[in-house]
């Protein structure tokens, strides 16, 4: 007979199982729609422009990053 505690007995391990999508890879749904927006909002202010959809870029490509490694 195996006893409580015998390394070799296997206990059946039940996980709950995420039905919804991981919200680390909806990012980009959000990324995607905003930086043509920001290029046609600020459109009579190029240097606020460039500015913000430079470091849009960059939050979505370290997020990219992030999710790489």
């Amino acid at each position: 007979m195996a006893s409580t505690s015998d390394p070799y007995k296997q206990e059946a391990v039940i996980r709950k199982q995420n039905k919804g999508a991981p919200i680390k890879f909806l990012i980009p749904l959000i990324y995607a729609p905003i930086l043509p927006l920001i290029r046609i909002s600020l459109r009579r202010k190029p240097v606020l422009r460039d500015r913000l959809f430079t470091g849009v870029l960059v939050g979505a490509f370290a997020h990219g990053f992030y999710l790489v490694t």
